[in-house]
């Protein structure tokens, strides 16, 4: 390799915050059905620990050998509804509690899968599972749950998006960090790496290894250079930049895929970012042109971003997939919550920022007397824009008890901090009232 290629490198990984966000393991609990419930969720434990009990230590070997960050280990699995629906457990808590705990015996850093698919409707395992999500999620410290409501093929499910309102707002009076470790889907994808919305589809592999990348510093990095380029230059600057990052990506899952004895999966390209200086999708934003994100023009900055970064990666990886596009959580990039608290960002400008990229309305804090009715509208517009657009929508919308607009709460870590951001104070709940079947669009009929 050229000395110049190397010294780029090198300069991605040590000042411009370049890593592998993370290797997830996605397991089936297929295998693991049973009738008994206590014999279930022992199956699930052990097939856990024994598939990925060697990834943490695969993670740190890659880490210290090739010297890219692997930020975080992780395991996802088969829908938990789908598994506990076909035992006599009425109570799911108790999954929650096995995933947690084989969670902390492997050492990894959040297990995914306790989920529910419910976009064309429920059954009973799914309506138990949502009704245990609160206490699950305060309960247990490293398991992270999801519920698909919509999809373009099915429309959307209203009586789904009901309950989880109130399940969200039942979760922030028992712990307010629980709803950090909850997202609610329309499209949701079954090979997503990324927390807290990954979970191992049924189509998947028994076992198979997953990456996520990252690196919105390194493409602030490289548009530096182009400043007063045109938009086409802007555009192919990012593609070149994803396709280099992306590269790292893949030598890292499959090299951990090989050492594991296991099929590599994908790698997803999304740009996902953290409080940390120099690690912000909003400042790349910035970069392409806008004073601060949230004003006019937002939107087309992040549609071309997101949009240039897929190119890049697809190009440098015959496996792409997950999420890959731009990740907007609030509470998780500095750059977001300047503009929140400058007053630039709102909830409005958020929602029309994703109908162009990866993935919805995340990480954002409101007052915690927010009615369950509103946030159910808020799932209920996000599902609606990925529905109609064919994309993946998500809500991960964090009550806090107590708190007011203008406030600010702490969650910690890569989860960061959040100013408290105003709702729309227009009631929604005769809409929500009415529950059923929103329908899909006419144009899912493909066939």
């Amino acid at each position: 390799m050229e000395l110049a290629k190397i010294q780029e490198t090198l300069r991605m990984l040590n000042d411009e915050k370049l890593d592998v966000r993370t290797i997830t393991m996605g397991i089936s609990l297929l295998d693991c059905i049973d009738a008994d419930s206590t014999r279930a969720c022992q199956k699930i434990y052990d097939k856990i620990t024994t598939k990925a009990a060697h990834l943490v230590e695969v993670g740190q070997a890659i880490e210290a050998e090739f010297g890219i960050p692997i930020v975080n280990k992780r395991v996802t699995v088969t829908p938990i509804a789908l598994i506990a629906a076909a035992s006599e457990a009425t109570d799911y808590v108790p999954f929650a509690r096995t995933l947690d705990r084989a969670a902390q015996t492997l050492g990894i850093d959040f297990i995914g899968g306790f989920s529910a698919l419910v976009q064309k409707g429920y059954h009973q395992g799914d309506q138990r599972l949502i009704a245990a999500l609160p206490q699950a999620l305060a309960e247990t410290d490293l398991v992270c749950g999801s519920v698909n409501v919509g999809s373009t093929r099915s429309g959307i499910n209203m009586d789904a998006v009901a309950d989880l309102g109130q399940a969200i707002r039942q979760a922030a009076q028992q712990d307010v960090m629980a709803n950090a470790k909850l997202v609610v889907f329309c499209n949701a994808v079954a090979d997503n790496p990324f927390m807290a919305g990954g979970f191992h589809g049924v189509s998947e592999a028994d076992v198979v290894i997953n990456a996520g990348v990252s690196g919105p510093g390194v493409i602030k990095a490289a548009l530096e250079k182009v400043q007063g380029q045109p938009l086409d230059v802007v555009a192919e600057t990012i593609k070149q930049t994803a396709f280099k990052v992306t590269r790292m990506g893949q030598l890292v899952g499959s090299q951990a895929a090989q050492r594991l004895g296991v099929p590599f999966g994908i790698v997803d390209l999304s740009l996902a970012p953290t409080p940390a200086v120099g690690d912000s999708v909003a400042h790349v934003l910035e970069e392409i042109g806008l004073s601060q994100v949230g004003g006019h023009g937002t939107t087309a900055a992040l549609a071309l971003l997101n949009d240039a970064v897929k190119k890049g990666g697809i190009m440098a990886c015959s496996h792409v997939g997950g999420l890959s596009g731009a990740f907007i959580p609030v509470s998780e990039d500095a750059g977001m919550i300047d503009a929140v608290q400058a007053g630039t960002l709102s909830l409005a400008k958020l929602e029309a920022m994703t109908a162009v990229c990866s993935v919805g309305l995340d990480m954002i804090a409101i007052p915690g007397d927010t009615p369950a009715t509103t946030i159910s509208a808020m799932i209920a517009d996000e599902a609606a824009i990925g529905m109609i657009n064919n994309k993946t929508t998500a809500v991960r919308v964090i009550p806090v008890p107590g708190k007011q607009v203008g406030d600010t709460v702490e969650f910690g870590g890569l989860l960061g901090h959040a100013p408290i951001m105003g709702v729309n104070p227009a009631s929604a709940a005769a809409l929500i009232q009415r529950g059923g079947q929103i329908p899909a669009p006419i144009h899912s009929f493909k066939n």
